[in-house]
């Protein structure tokens, strides 16, 4: 998983309260392999295409917002079901964080296992963002993981929370699998030791 320590991207005013992962990812995809190379466009896939494939005028598909890597969204962003393709699909994008006043408590979950940064301000705060973003199509938002801060595009820095332990496996990019790596030396001195106590069992 790629480590989340400073990042900057144009940002992407995602307007919808309550955005939840159908409409992130609508379900008819969800069997498909997280290596499919037309992953990038599950995201959105009933707002960002008509039936027929062409293009809507959802942001995404708005000049410089085709860029952002950063979306900055309302209120319960990643309700619903648990699916962990939303992140797939954010992360197939090149997504590294989304801004948000509040979080599907296992969407958020998914993020920080995958390496997406979820980013708790204000409903006040992610209107100023998404305000000055549209105003400004191509603005920057500056995240900096280690002092739990962001700039915004004029130049303004909010302070979020995040718990330690989900800090510290975005900064080392640690996903499940990884974390569990970091006990390597104790966990082979631990079978060692049981081998040698319990060798009547080998």
């Amino acid at each position: 998983m790629e480590a989340f320590k400073t990042f900057a991207s144009v940002a992407v005013p995602i307007d919808i309260p309550n955005c939840d992962t159908d409409q992130i990812i609508p379900a008819r995809f969800l069997r498909r392999a997280a290596d499919d190379p037309d992953y990038h466009s599950f995201l959105f896939a009933d707002l960002r295409f008509e039936k027929d494939g062409s293009d809507t005028e959802f942001v995404l598909n708005q000049g410089p917002y085709r860029a952002g890597k950063i979306f900055v969204a309302d209120i319960n962003w990643g309700c619903g079901s648990s699916r962990e393709n939303a992140v797939t699909a954010l992360t197939a994008n090149g997504i590294r964080s989304v801004i948000a006043p509040s979080f599907g408590d296992i969407h958020y979950s998914n993020c920080i296992k995958n390496g997406v940064l979820p980013v708790p301000l204000s409903v006040e705060d992610c209107a100023t963002l998404r305000a000055q973003i549209r105003e400004s199509p191509g603005a920057e938002i500056a995240i900096d993981l280690e002092t739990q801060s962001l700039t915004g595009p004029d130049q303004t820095t909010y302070v979020f929370e995040i718990n330690a332990f989900d800090k510290h496996r975005l900064l080392n990019g640690l996903d499940d699998v990884e974390l569990t790596l970091e006990f390597d030396t104790q966990i082979d001195s631990f079978e060692l030791i049981y081998k040698t106590e319990n060798d009547w069992a080998y």
